[in-house]
């Protein structure tokens, strides 16, 4: 496949640009921009492109886009959040890896009001949401226990 090209799946449009670095000819990342679509789900969308692609160790870059429905983990809870209405994405952020997504997104409402967390399953797009992720091919992102925060933290190794 032409990696230049879009790729149409699943109502998702995927980009793969490849960016070299100076002293190489081998790739230090690849980008991919999709553009999901009103109706569609942030989390199964964008886990399917991880998947389908195979992303070890990914960032999302950028978002700008709309929800209907929000459904984050708001922090130091255990439950998930429902919101019903219209919002606004200003901030999505968050690492993809090997089957696990930890992604955090920020959305305001009509009044401005903004607010954030975890996000889970549940936020559908209401007109359209462009997400920019970049994985980073010289990594694999992990998580191993740490004894410190006794929870399981991200480790970053060389492919």
């Amino acid at each position: 496949m032409n990696q230049n090209r879009p790729t149409h799946r699943h109502g998702v449009i995927a980009l793969c640009v490849c960016l070299s670095g100076c002293a190489t000819l081998r790739p230090d990342t690849e980008s991919y921009v999709i553009r999901l679509k009103p109706g569609q789900e942030l989390k199964t969308e964008v886990d399917r492109l991880a998947h389908e692609r195979r992303l070890q160790a990914a960032s999302i870059t950028s978002a700008v886009g709309s929800l209907t429905d929000v459904s984050l983990r708001l922090a130091n809870r255990d439950e998930t959040t429902h919101y019903t209405g219209h919002f606004e994405v200003v901030s999505l952020s968050g690492y993809l890896a090997d089957g696990e997504f930890h992604v955090h997104m920020a959305v305001s409402d009509g009044d401005g009001r903004t607010m954030g967390g975890h996000v889970t399953e549940g936020n559908i797009v209401y007109t359209t949401l462009v997400i920019v992720i970049q994985e980073h091919l010289r990594y694999r992102y992990r998580r191993e226990m740490d004894e410190s925060t006794h929870h399981a933290e991200l480790v970053i190794d060389k492919r």
